[in-house]
């Protein structure tokens, strides 16, 4: 209902519903017949722009569905912290776990179990979050060599600096430093900037 229709309990004072306000006559035929015609083309208009954006979102949509005891991962947002030339890290961890389902509830969501070391995370989560597992037992990184904090965002470490090189900008000349992060299997070196990795983490640079 409208909200002046909530909040008074009928209807506003319109052409279409002029006489469930108690009046004996219309205005105007022709207005309310015109006012009708315009209301009938703006629902069909709206109805028409829904189902064009629904088509297009229907060609990505995938339908998921888990049952009780299945093995789902965690979707989360790489963080390091840092940002590098206004990117951020591209080898974070995309998803946790894997983890266990334990009931659904409704239609989208569903309840996981999950770790102490994830307690700050409710584990009633939207299906948007949660993809299928694939992997392997065995090549699954362990959940206790990486830190979620309270914002679903997956925090790494710097292991070692690897090397270091200069930079020449256009009016100044920047420190790079070739960091290992930790949590990573296979490629995870990346270029710092080596001011902001000495702020973060000066134990790098004893």
């Amino acid at each position: 209902m409208a909200p002046f229709e909530a909040l008074y309990g009928r209807k506003s004072r319109t052409p279409i519903c002029w006489l469930e306000v108690r009046e004996n006559q219309f205005s105007g035929l022709k207005i309310v017949q015109e006012t009708t015609d315009k209301v009938k083309g703006i629902r069909e208009r709206l109805k028409a722009a829904q189902d064009h954006q629904k088509s297009y979102a229907d060609k990505k949509r995938r339908p998921m569905e888990f049952q009780v005891g299945d093995r789902v991962m965690l979707k989360v947002s790489p963080w390091k912290g840092i940002i590098k030339f206004g990117k951020h890290g591209k080898l974070s961890s995309r998803f946790l776990g894997p983890f266990q389902v334990l009931k659904r509830v409704g239609l989208q969501a569903y309840q996981l179990e999950l770790p102490p070391e994830m307690n700050e995370i409710h584990n009633t989560l939207h299906i948007c979050y949660l993809r299928k597992c694939l992997a392997e037992e065995e090549n699954v990184i362990p959940l206790s060599e990486i830190r979620v904090d309270e914002g679903n965002r997956c925090v790494e470490e710097p292991d070692a600096i690897l090397e270091r090189k200069s930079k020449k900008l256009r009016h100044k000349e920047v420190t790079m430093v070739k960091v290992q992060w930790k949590h990573h299997r296979g490629a995870n070196v990346t270029w710092e900037a080596g001011k902001d990795m000495k702020r973060k983490y000066p134990r790098l640079f004893d």
